[in-house]
């Protein structure tokens, strides 16, 4: 090699290591620089591992608490909507009560004033109860046998042969308009009318159902 070769060779490996170097340098310079951002970041972090062990505790238990408190409002929202409709239940079923005793003891005020509501039908059981409420108890079974041999308790029934009508088949039915205009169809109108009948005639249900025995009228 020449000594010019040697001199130029000498400047280009000065120059590629002043170049690798400068290189490295900035290379450098931009790791640290990151590493010190990545440190600083990391720093202003707060780990678990840095609190102390009886304040971890209360960390982890926040949301534990939180839930709790959120399942607390939603149970006594669910107790309040669940007391709210009982109590709505319970004052219907109080006014119903209310509403049934108040008719109930009208009915018996009617009923002891002889005052009978009168319907568009009546079963047999309901003319029994209507009579029992007119007839005095000790002659109620001298009353109804008459009335099961005359009519068996139908008060619209009518006697084909002499227009008998009613409970007591009074002859002529219209006879019991006295207690009545209703008698055709009523059988509180027909069962005053026939107990008045009996009183008058033969003292007492009891003397009209001996008579009726003895003779199969009255």
């Amino acid at each position: 090699m020449s000594r010019n070769s040697a001199r130029g060779f000498a400047v280009v490996s000065a120059t590629a290591v002043t170049t690798v170097g400068a290189v490295m340098g900035v290379a450098q310079a931009g790791t640290g620089q990151s590493t010190d951002d990545a440190q600083a970041s990391a720093g202003d972090a707060t780990l678990l591992a840095d609190i102390p062990v009886g304040e971890q505790a209360q960390v982890r238990a926040a949301p534990l608490a939180q839930q709790a408190e959120t399942q607390a409002v939603a149970a006594d929202a669910v107790a309040r909507k669940s007391a709210e409709e009982s109590a709505r239940k319970q004052a219907a079923k109080d006014a119903r009560a209310k509403r049934e005793a108040a008719e109930e003891k009208a009915k018996r005020e009617r009923e002891a004033k002889g005052i009978f509501p009168q319907q568009s039908s009546y079963t047999v059981a309901e003319v029994q109860a209507i009579a029992r409420q007119i007839v005095p108890s000790g002659q109620f079974q001298c009353f109804s046998n008459i009335v099961n041999h005359e009519s068996t308790w139908n008060y619209l029934a009518v006697n084909p042969s002499s227009g008998a009508y009613g409970l007591v088949q009074a002859l002529p039915g219209n006879k019991m308009a006295s207690a009545g205009a209703d008698w055709q169809t009523n059988p509180a109108t027909q069962i005053k009318w026939g107990l008045n009948y009996m009183n008058s005639r033969y003292g007492s249900p009891c003397g009209a159902w001996s008579y009726w025995q003895a003779h199969g009228n009255y």
